[in-house]
């Protein structure tokens, strides 16, 4: 009985975490929560679902919408799409509607982080990730499944590593740039913002904005347009 009190009063005493976003990515990021363990997840958003459907025993609540009926004190948010451009822009207009509202940091706990590491809100790091000392990682990122950041990196908002990638020291990911499964970065080199670095792919030179490059070495192939499919 006093077990089963004291776990009813920890989960009272939890924050609450609404996750934005129904499908495989959400699937990750769900399992990062429930193994940290902090909070109280209490549902899936997803305009695309059916609100009162469930998604891994937990209900769709509805659609942006129904966060007016929460209170911004006790409950955070996560949003868990994998496109980093839509990540983006979820964010900033649930930002823009309901202000007050923060966003919850996902660390799961095998994820090895160095120390003197800066992690932004809304950041998910993935089972057996490394980030080494003095890194630097923006909002809304997502450092997948075993990739790694060497020293002094930098990853700038809404970026992304997919899983097994390794990034030498003193790398730079810009802002909205994702980096393919497998690839490997030299240390010291810059990824533009809204680059895309193709899978298996070893960078040694510098990607530019909007880049779409791959290839061992990997070689720019063409610009991309800011928001453009790539998953």
């Amino acid at each position: 009985m006093f077990t089963i009190l004291a776990n009813t009063i920890e989960n009272m005493l939890k924050k609450k975490l609404i996750i934005i976003g129904a499908s495989g990515h959400a699937k990750v990021v769900l399992d990062i929560f429930e193994k940290m363990n902090d909070r109280e997840v209490i549902g899936f958003i997803d305009n695309q679902k059916q609100a009162g459907s469930y998604f891994l025993d937990y209900p769709i609540l509805g659609n942006e919408e129904i966060l007016s009926q929460h209170s911004t004190e006790d409950t955070a948010l996560i949003i868990a799409i994998g496109d980093n451009w839509i990540r983006q822009e979820v964010r900033n207009r649930i930002k823009n509607t309901y202000p007050e509202f923060s966003f919850a940091t996902g660390i799961h706990p095998s994820a090895q982080i160095g120390k003197a590491v800066d992690i932004g809100e809304g950041t998910v790091v993935m089972a057996g990730a490394v980030i080494n000392s003095c890194c630097k990682i923006g909002e809304g990122c997502i450092i997948n499944t075993r990739a790694s950041i060497d020293h002094d990196g930098t990853m700038e908002d809404f970026s992304s590593v997919a899983p097994n990638v390794a990034a030498g020291g003193n790398v730079t990911i810009g802002t909205c740039a994702s980096i393919g499964i497998g690839a490997s970065i030299k240390h010291g080199i810059h990824i533009g913002a809204h680059a895309v670095v193709g899978g298996q792919s070893f960078v040694h030179t510098n990607i530019s904005e909007r880049g779409v490059a791959y290839g061992v070495p990997a070689k720019l192939i063409r610009l991309r347009e800011i928001g453009e499919k790539y998953l």
